[in-house]
């Protein structure tokens, strides 16, 4: 009775480990490839459930179903303009054929270590062929900025140009994603989707285009401080003109104004002293008499002829009445 009942148990201890060597479980996440003796047999196991295999011999062997990332690290690389950047990529892949896969790669490991290979290499190539504008700008439908403030000497000289787009950055990871998914299709996998995360320039030149870049600014802020110079001076100039201008206008205005007066006074002279013999005489005495103010003073000499007319008024007025006339040549006041 003993001895039977150890073989029952033995014979259900071995039939539960067959029964569990020989059925395994498939999840919705995962697919299997079954080896015998370490060769792929039968079709790749795709569907989820519960699953037979021979116990022993056979071996399972999970694939990954799901989408996958590859995340590449940083790398140096010269544009077509010959300028170094460092361009951060990734990637979204799944496994479409698990038996090709298995061959070729057998595990991750070895799918991302290709997947760096490949996708590095047909990076460089695709920055290698663009200019550094086409590899910035999101599509080539958006217009580059370009400094208004640059003039045509300026842009002449490159200062501040930007080169025009042909397709820009969308086009060009597409290019990248066409070589690199027909090259990874052998491997039984599917590239879906590539996108550059960063792209920034190289440690390296980076000084030298900051640089660059102060010195354009640099030329701009002067050619700024020379134009506002010259037009400071042409203001300045402007103002003096036109200062001048209105003082002369001013002063021909005055001198007019006066011409005017001094004519009307003549005028109203004219009419009040020529209303009769003695108004007359009487005009040309005051005029004398106010002339002799304005040229007669102290220290002052006079040198008259006898028949003067500003001297007939002096010589009228010497009281004692003695004439004057014997004086032919001088007298004094």
């Amino acid at each position: 009775m003993k001895i039977s009942q150890i073989a029952i148990v033995i014979v259900v201890v071995v039939g539960a480990y067959l029964t569990s060597s020989s059925v395994y479980t498939v999840s919705e996440v995962e697919q299997m490839v079954i080896t015998q003796f370490g060769k792929p047999v039968g079709e790749p196991v795709t569907t989820a459930g519960l699953k037979f295999k021979v116990p022993f011999i056979q071996e399972v062997n999970s694939i990954e179903k799901r989408v996958l990332e590859w995340d590449g690290s940083p790398s140096d690389m010269p544009t077509k303009d010959k300028l170094y950047i460092s361009v951060d990529l990734f990637a979204r892949w799944r496994i479409t054929d698990p038996l090709q896969y298995f061959l070729r790669l057998r595990d991750e490991r070895s799918a991302q270590s290709r997947l760096n290979d490949i996708l590095g290499s047909e990076t460089r190539n695709a920055i290698a062929k663009h200019e550094l504008i086409e590899i910035i700008r999101t599509t080539k439908d958006r217009v580059p900025l370009r400094d208004t403030l640059l003039t045509a000497d300026e842009r002449a000289q490159d200062m501040g140009a930007l080169v025009p787009i042909q397709k820009g950055r969308k086009l060009v990871e597409n290019e990248i994603f066409t070589e690199a998914a027909e090259k990874v299709r052998v491997f039984g996998i599917e590239l879906l989707d590539i996108r550059f995360k960063r792209i920034n320039y190289n440690e390296s030149v980076r000084p030298k285009i900051y640089d660059r870049m102060i010195s354009e600014r640099r030329q701009i802020a002067e050619r700024f401080l020379s134009e506002g110079n010259g037009e400071a001076a042409r203001i300045g100039g402007d103002r003096v003109r036109d200062l001048n201008k209105i003082q002369s206008e001013a002063y021909r205005q005055v001198e007019e104004i006066r011409g005017v007066a001094d004519a009307k006074a003549t005028e109203i002279y004219a009419k009040a002293y020529n209303q009769s013999p003695q108004a007359v005489a009487f005009y040309e005495f005051t005029r004398t008499m106010e002339s002799y103010k304005s040229t007669i003073a102290d220290n002052t000499t006079l040198v008259l002829t006898t028949d003067s007319d500003l001297f007939k008024f002096l010589k009228g007025m010497n009281p004692g009445g003695n004439s004057l006339s014997g004086q032919r040549s001088s007298t004094s006041r």
